[in-house]
This record gives structure tokens, C-alpha cells and sequence, in this order.
């Protein structure tokens, strides 16, 4: 099975989506969707960002490799009646069922980055916008001091090394690799703009629940608990995300946890 596919479904990422929800309604309102508009949301889960521009009356289509989460956003779709959304099964690497410059508006919010041939997938995303139309990703930064990138650093310190050639998602996080990325698919790096953006998580219980959510349903922090469940580290990493987790929130009321996480948002403009 193809391994990208293989982590995205192994869990239930859904769990940890619906801790995401109002950021994604803030993203969406903010980037201009549009009636109308034709937008891809490409690593889309089950909706975060897909559903708030559907409502908005754009015409969208959500993509992603895990089968799971494109069937939990068909549900979605279908209870809110949103016959303007549509999800399918596929990978970022390869789009070729999708015609060159069909979309307005492709948006990958901390999706994309996780596929594993980076060229390729800017590459596509170019090929499937239309001129004049716009690319936004919102990318984890590697090595910043603020949640998600921290959880993936202490999960890949418990984790087995990653295979050969393998390409970390977080260099999508490095404004020379996006501007030489999307170089290759002809884009100058004029027609690219970068912001730091913040992502918040909200979870109506307290930080250590939240951590179990990571450890249950998030693939990347599900395979750093078996790895170090067999070197008898898991109380070690259980701990050390509890203290992380604790440390970020900001909610007043302990019982509650609000955390905010630093993003870069890049902005690509197709000529």
C-alpha cells in the first residue's frame, strides 16, 4: 500500500479535525472565496476548509488520499445539503484526472505537505489553476517553538528513522524550498507572498484529553506510541507531550483547551 495513504488512515483524523473547525471557517473567510468560484481543497480531510468555502457558494471539490476521511466529508457534505461540495479519492502527487486550469482557487491547508514528492505536487497544483487564478497552502514551520511542529519533532525522536530519499513534509515550511518548488513548474518567485498565520485548537476538555486524541487517532503520534511502546518509552513520550500540550494552552479555564499554532501561509499567483 502506498505509505502516505497507509499513515492518513490509520487513524481517525476526524477526531482531531473537529478541534480545528473555527480556524478553518477564519482561513477560508479571509482568502476570497467567492460564489461561483472553482476551488480545489486538496488534502481536504473531511472538510475543515471545503465545507466554510461551500457555504460560501463556491463550487468545490475536496481531494485526499485517505479514503476514510473523503467518506466522512461526503457525509458532511450530505447532512449540510451542500450539493456545491464534492469529495474524491486521490493523490497530490498525481492529479491526472483533473483538467489543466480548471480551478480558480486551489487551497492545501496543512495537507499537500505530507505527500512525498514535493516537486510533483507543486507541479500539479500549478497545472490544474488557471491563469490568473491562485494557490494558498498553509504549511507547519520546522523547528518553530509552537504545537504541531513540536509534536511531530517529539514524534519522530521515538520514532524509527524514516526510509531512504525520504523528504520531510515540514521543509514545506522553508520559503527557499516553496519558491524553488513552484519554480520548477514556472513560477516566478515574485508571484510568491508568505505571512505567518496562526492555527488554533480547541478542544472542550482538558490538555492530557487532547494528547490522547493525538495518541489514538493521529496517525504520525499513533506510530511514535507503537515505536515506543516496544522500547518500553511510552509513559516517557505520553509525558513529555502532556507537558508540551500544557505548556501552549492558553484556555483560562484548565478544564478547557485553547492552543495556537504558528503556520506559513504561502500565496501563489498563476500567470
Amino acid at each position: 500500500m502506498n505509505a502516505n495513504k497507509a499513515l492518513w488512515e490509520k487513524g481517525d483524523f476526524t477526531q482531531v479535525a473537529a478541534t480545528m473547525r473555527e480556524s478553518g471557517e477564519a482561513l477560508v473567510a479571509s482568502i476570497g472565496v467567492r460564489p461561483g468560484m472553482r476551488v480545489l481543497d486538496l488534502g481536504c480531510g473531511d472538510g475543515t476548509t471545503a465545507v466554510p468555502a461551500a457555504r460560501l457558494g463556491a463550487d468545490v471539490l475536496g481531494v485526499d488520499i485517505a479514503g476514510n476521511l473523503v467518506q466522512a466529508g461526503r457525509r458532511r457534505a450530505a447532512e449540510e445539503g451542500l450539493a456545491n461540495l464534492r469529495f474524491e479519492e486521490g493523490d497530490a502527487c498525481d492529479l491526472a484526472n483533473l483538467e489543466t486550469g480548471s480551478f480558480d482557487l486551489v487551497v492545501s491547508i496543512f495537507g499537500a505537505m505530507f505527500a512525498p514528492k514535493p516537486f510533483e505536487v507543486a507541479r500539479e497544483m500549478v497545472r490544474v489553476t488557471r491563469p490568473g487564478g491562485r494557490i494558498v497552502m498553509g504549511n507547519w514551520i520546522p523547528g518553530d517553538p509552537t504545537l504541531v511542529a513540536q509534536i511531530l519533532k517529539t514524534s519522530s525522536a521515538y520514532s524509527p528513522p524514516p526510509p531512504e530519499g525520504f523528504i520531510s513534509p515540514m521543509t514545506w515550511g522553508v520559503e527557499a524550498n516553496v519558491v524553488e518548488r513552484f519554480g520548477t513548474a514556472g513560477i516566478a518567485p515574485g508571484q510568491i507572498t508568505f505571512l505567518r498565520d496562526t492555527y488554533t485548537f480547541n478542544f472542550p476538555g482538558p490538555s492530557a484529553q487532547l494528547v490522547d486524541i493525538f495518541r489514538r487517532y493521529y496517525g504520525p503520534t499513533m506510530n511514535a506510541f507503537e515505536a515506543a511502546e516496544k522500547s518500553g518509552r511510552s509513559e516517557e513520550l505520553r509525558q513529555e507531550l502532556e507537558a508540551l500540550f500544557d505548556s501552549h494552552n492558553r484556555s483560562s479555564d484548565k478544564s478547557r483547551t485553547s492552543i495556537p499554532a504558528t503556520f506559513l501561509r504561502v500565496t501563489v499567483q498563476v500567470r
